[in-house]
């Protein structure tokens, strides 16, 4: 595997080493051995997939303390962009976003420490997203960003959203949080 770090500290691309034959391909999409070695030391609970349709923006969302989570993300099929927002209050980045395109054909990874809000949108149709988290979700300690806070100004690329969620569409600006 190979680490390629971002603008943002912590916020990290990982590119797996794919072996390709006439049968397809094969690659750890993660062993917690060869991360510990690439200074990735993070204790991976829980696993979470979704499948959405081109246009689907989901995010930006993240866990309040103690329920903070440091994810990381994949696409299985089809791709998406996404994007994570520096939250940490000390961090001479706070406010500032990196985005990456996450697909099945490129197979990277996106590892998202705590610290920061995380949301994509869908570039194709059938895609599904697959995410490890180091917590427990939990209800009481969720909360999120507005996608389109004038704030951030993120780019979300060519593709308009066009299914939000409810929830997702009425989440607060960067200012109050």
């Amino acid at each position: 595997m190979i680490v390629h770090k971002t603008t943002i500290d912590g916020l990290v691309i990982i590119e797996p080493r794919v072996f390709e034959d006439s049968r397809g391909y094969f690659y750890e999409s993660y062993n917690k051995k060869i991360f510990k070695e690439l200074g990735i030391n993070i204790d991976f609970i829980q696993d979470n997939q979704s499948f959405s349709n081109k246009g689907t923006l989901r995010g930006l969302h993240f866990q309040k303390e103690p329920y903070a989570q440091d994810k990381l993300v994949r696409v299985i099929k089809g791709s998406v962009l996404d994007v994570a927002v520096d939250l940490r209050k000390e961090s001479p980045t706070y406010g500032k976003w990196e985005s990456i395109i996450l697909s099945e054909d490129n197979k990277l990874m996106f590892l998202i420490p705590k610290g920061f809000a995380h949301g994509f949108i869908t570039l194709e149709n059938n895609t599904i997203f697959q995410y490890k988290c180091s917590n427990v979700y939990n209800k009481e300690s969720e909360d999120g960003i507005i996608w389109n806070d004038p704030d951030l100004n993120i780019d979300w690329g060519l593709i308009r959203p066009t299914n939000i969620s409810e929830k997702d569409n009425v989440l607060s600006k960067f200012k109050k949080i």
